[in-house]
């Protein structure tokens, strides 16, 4: 199944400047919002989540995300590179991690609480990148 990468833009203008809808969505509950910063040649997750779905927003820079899924670990990643605007949504038993291109703000919109004990239970350390 193939990457869904949406670039936002902003959906209203005016001269007070805009507003860009980056989820907006009734399928789960978003419980924690991360806003994150990362270095440039660093790398994040390398996990795979049994029960949360986030969307990862790119505010600033540029990364290389790739996933793939876990009943298929043998099978090649897919990677997209993610830029300012881009949005993805990781989903449970989805492999991923993300390479850092540039110095790089983003968000990841949570569906279940990032209290570490919770989230540690909840997460399988795969490196895939």
């Amino acid at each position: 199944m193939a990457i869904k990468v949406t670039h936002i833009k902003p959906e209203f203008v005016d001269q007070r400047g805009g507003i860009a809808r980056i989820v907006d969505q009734n399928t789960f509950p978003i419980r924690a919002v991360l806003r994150i910063f990362s270095v440039a040649g660093t790398t994040r997750a390398n996990h795979v989540h049994k029960k949360d779905y986030h969307y990862i927003y790119i505010e600033s820079g540029k990364c290389e995300y790739s996933e793939k899924d876990s009943n298929n670990r043998s099978v090649k990643a897919e990677t997209v590179i993610l830029e300012s605007g881009d949005v993805v949504l990781s989903r449970p038993g989805k492999i991923h991690g993300i390479k850092f291109l540039e110095d790089t703000v983003f968000y990841a919109f949570t569906t279940e609480r990032r209290d570490q004990d919770k989230y540690e239970k909840d997460t399988e350390r795969i490196k895939i990148i």
